[in-house]
């Protein structure tokens, strides 16, 4: 019965020290991967851009210090990093005193920033493709299509297609409209179909969240739309609208292929021109 006993209490003792073993593995691991997930840095006070007089986002030099300071303290590797990547794109190196400097360099060396901004180019190309075929399949029409990487919004435009709406070019910066885009994205709040009135301007656009893993928004796909040109100037007169449709209608090559599903195709086939047109009669 004795041996019994202890053999119980032994395997008692083990399994709760297994189990207090495995605990704390899983503690460690959770605890591991809150630490390399971290915050975006835009929820920091710090997060190194503000808002000039005319909404534009400029960057900041005392808050990038700030950040560079607070985080080479803590373990914020996806704040560490985001923060690095701006730095990088601001060439801060040649911004900062020698103190800060140093500080800088280990927190570039704590958060292996060579690896960070060895493939954010490659990352974007092909939206920056995607944004460029969107913009010329609707040329000399009152609508832009953009890439703003914000990793720099200083100089965020990569690509741009039908500049002329806004007046804007490759490495303009962005306004405050793209700083509120990271908020928005952590409410879950789409930018689609808002109306900006500027003055005597007034546009319908849509902004498209860039998003990458580990940085957070570091992007964005904008389309936007010339209302008053489309008021003003289009409809204006029948030789206008005839010529906006013109553009809208042109094609640069023909393809066989089928678009339509089993249904439409069969219409089709049958004589049907557009999808509100009455279906063939038989």
């Amino acid at each position: 019965m004795f041996h019994n006993e202890w053999l119980s209490t032994m395997l008692s003792e083990f399994t709760a020290s297994a189990l207090l073993v495995v605990a704390g593995f899983l503690i460690g691991r959770y605890r591991e991967r809150r630490r390399l997930k971290g915050r975006d840095l835009h929820e920091y006070d710090f997060f190194p851009y503000i808002a000039t007089p005319e909404k534009f986002a400029e960057f900041s030099l005392k808050d990038f210090r700030l950040g560079v300071h607070f985080l080479l303290r803590g373990h914020d590797a996806r704040a560490a990093r985001q923060l690095i990547f701006i730095g990088e794109q601001n060439n801060v190196r040649a911004l900062l005193g020698a103190d800060d400097v140093r500080a800088y360099e280990k927190l570039y060396a704590k958060f292996h920033g060579d690896s960070i901004q060895d493939d954010s180019r490659e990352f974007l190309d092909n939206y920056r493709n995607i944004a460029r075929l969107i913009g010329r399949t609707f040329p000399h029409m009152g609508i832009e299509v953009l890439i703003h990487d914000l990793s720099n919004p200083s100089k965020s435009i990569t690509t741009i297609e039908g500049g002329e709406v806004t007046g804007r070019s490759l490495e303009m910066g962005t306004t405050t409209l793209l700083v509120d885009l990271m908020r928005r994205v952590n409410l879950n709040q789409d930018k689609l179909n808002y109306e900006l009135q500027i003055g005597a301007r007034r546009f319908k656009c849509t902004t498209i969240p860039i998003l990458r893993k580990d940085y957070g928004v570091v992007g964005a796909l904008c389309i936007n739309i010339d209302v008053n040109y489309i008021d003003d100037y289009v409809l204006a007169s029948a030789e206008h609208t005839a010529e906006f449709f013109r553009l809208y209608s042109r094609i640069d090559m023909h393809i066989e292929e089928n678009i339509l599903s089993k249904d439409e195709y069969r219409l089709a086939q049958a004589g049907r021109r557009h999808f509100r047109a009455a279906a063939p009669a038989g």
